[in-house]
């Protein structure tokens, strides 16, 4: 599944493998400890004031440049080295950045027009010019990088003077400023050399410049003296170290190895919070979890054995069981920050959720004619303990009510191409997780609709189509809003997806760490007009 693609549906597989944790990602290998006088970076002043901070990821970065990075870990670190036009404030409202104010728009949601602040420059002195935005916008697409649906509606790019920026889409695209949250790069330094500027000299105009990386020891990022903005950052130093294992990495902050961590599960919840020298900064994720069924061939093409795999389980109970205090109960593909924006009929949603009812289960599931008699359904997860344990959860109730049911565990290659290939043979159900902008497109597009999932949903539910495409394209919000309400309305009734659940972006932090913020688009912020992280003593 490394192919790339100018197509809708790339971004949806950078999303699903950012959908797996608290903060959205993965985790896999590497460990590394601090390398600061003591073994805690974060008392260490330096004289400019700050300190150094240690953070733990459960994942180590890849890569760099925001032209072609796609997962989370590679974001977050980044992030700061890279600057943008539009970024988010505490929350989910998209502000100015290096823009002077909210985008000029015209020609009926067509026409975006930008104007940029003066002084604005790069970490290698160079001013940062309209060229180098519509470089930075285009590159994605021109490359075939994976990102590129993420800028794939935009028709063309003018600059305007010194300092203005003209987007002419393709059509009224609604959700199109939070495509202008992307990060801009220095045309003349990534052409030189694109693989050195991804991995070895990545160069922003954002706050933190690039120090070092080592792929599974820890990655670098120092305070640009010269930085453009305000607030300069407060830390002179962040370095992010890989940890895998949950219960090492709440060691690491035990014993001030580390001095944030993220990603706290379940099971050791209590354990942060019960520390007297930390505390857990949380906020809910730009997330959603979810069951889903091949509506392409076998059993669950028929609606009424979605609905009685609905009745054979609990969905309350099993996220209280497996998910919180670490996630939440989501009752439809929306995050609550979404849902509540746009003012959607969550609880109409909530009621069309069935509780368990197994013998009602076993009258469906005996009187549909798609049902053998001898049928052992196919249930393929992700390798994550939650979905695993919602997938567990399925089969038993699958089996109170006279039928078998596999559950299987897959590595992510394995998985990724198993879910997408309509076979009943390789999966009747499958769980999984997704993340995106905040904006409902993002949340239905790549689900729904033909044009997005003919590869990369493994659902092949196409019964909302023509709804999510018209809202896409779109600038008109009461409109969006019936056609979304509407259409979820179905889904949730059709029971393409039984949906699940949501998770915090979670963090352990150091009582000296003063000002760090858990975010739902950007999983933590150090250095902002509302919060600028420093480093005391406890």
């Amino acid at each position: 599944m490394t192919k790339k693609s100018t197509n809708q549906d790339s971004i949806k597989r950078r999303r699903l493998l950012q959908g797996l944790g608290a903060t959205g990602i993965a985790a896999f290998a590497g460990c590394a400890g601090s390398q600061q006088g003591g073994g805690g970076g974060g008392d260490g002043g330096d004289g400019g004031g700050g300190g150094k901070l240690n953070m733990a990821q459960v994942k180590s970065p890849l890569e760099f440049d925001p032209i072609v990075l796609n997962d989370v870990p590679s974001q977050q670190v980044s992030s700061r080295v890279f600057d943008s036009l539009y970024t988010y404030d505490s929350g989910i409202k998209v502000v100015p950045k290096m823009a002077t104010s909210m985008p000029t728009v015209k020609n009926n949601g067509k026409t975006y027009i930008v104007e940029m602040k003066k002084g604005l420059k790069f970490q290698n002195g160079d001013p940062v010019t309209p060229e180098d935005v519509k470089y930075s916008f285009e590159a994605p697409v021109k490359e075939e990088t994976e990102n590129a649906s993420t800028f794939s509606m935009i028709g063309s790019i003018s600059p305007m003077g010194k300092r203005k920026v003209k987007f002419d889409l393709k059509y009224p695209y609604g959700p199109f400023i939070n495509s202008l949250t992307a990060g801009i790069v220095p045309k003349s330094v990534r052409e030189k050399n694109k693989q050195k500027f991804n991995k070895q000299n990545p160069i922003g105009a954002g706050p933190f410049k690039f120090d070092d990386w080592q792929e599974g020891n820890f990655a670098r990022i120092s305070r640009w003296d010269d930085y453009w903005g305000k607030p300069e950052p407060n830390l002179s130093e962040v370095k992010f170290v890989p940890v895998e294992e949950p219960t090492t990495r709440l060691t690491s902050l035990q014993t001030n190895e580390n001095d944030v961590i993220e990603e706290i599960p379940p099971k050791l919840w209590k354990q942060v919070q019960n520390m007297n020298d930390a505390s857990i900064e949380e906020v809910l994720g730009m997330g959603y979890f979810y069951l889903a069924f091949n509506c392409k061939n076998g059993p669950t093409t028929d609606p009424k054995v979605r609905e009685a795999i609905d009745y054979c389980f609990d969905m309350d109970q099993a996220v209280s069981n497996f998910v919180e205090p670490t996630g939440v109960r989501q009752y439809s593909p929306f995050p609550k920050q979404i849902a509540d924006n746009w003012g959607f009929p969550t609880k109409k949603w909530k009621n069309i959720a069935h509780d368990k009812n197994i013998d009602k289960a076993k009258s469906m599931l005996n009187s549909s004619d798609k049902v053998p008699n001898n049928w052992n359904a196919n249930i393929i997860v992700p390798p994550d303990d939650k979905r695993q344990q919602l997938g567990v959860t399925v089969a038993n109730g699958l089996k109170e009510a006279g039928y078998n049911a596999n559950v299987q565990r897959l590595d992510w290659g394995a998985f990724l191409n198993k879910f997408v290939s309509g076979k009943p043979s390789d999966y009747n159900m499958y769980t999984l997780g997704w993340s995106g902008t905040p904006d409902p497109d993002a949340f239905t597009y790549y689900f729904f609709t033909k044009e997005a999932h003919g590869t990369n949903d493994g659902t092949f539910y196409n019964g909302i189509n023509e709804k999510i495409v018209k809202a896409r394209k779109s600038a008109n919000h009461a409109k969006r809003k019936k056609l979304y309400t509407t259409a979820i309305t179905k889904m949730l009734n059709d029971r393409a997806h039984l949906p699940a659940y949501n998770l915090k972006n979670s963090f352990g932090v150091k009582n000296k760490v003063k000002g760090f913020k858990a975010h739902p688009v950007s999983s933590f912020v150090l250095s902002t007009d509302y919060t600028n992280v420093s480093m005391g003593t406890q």
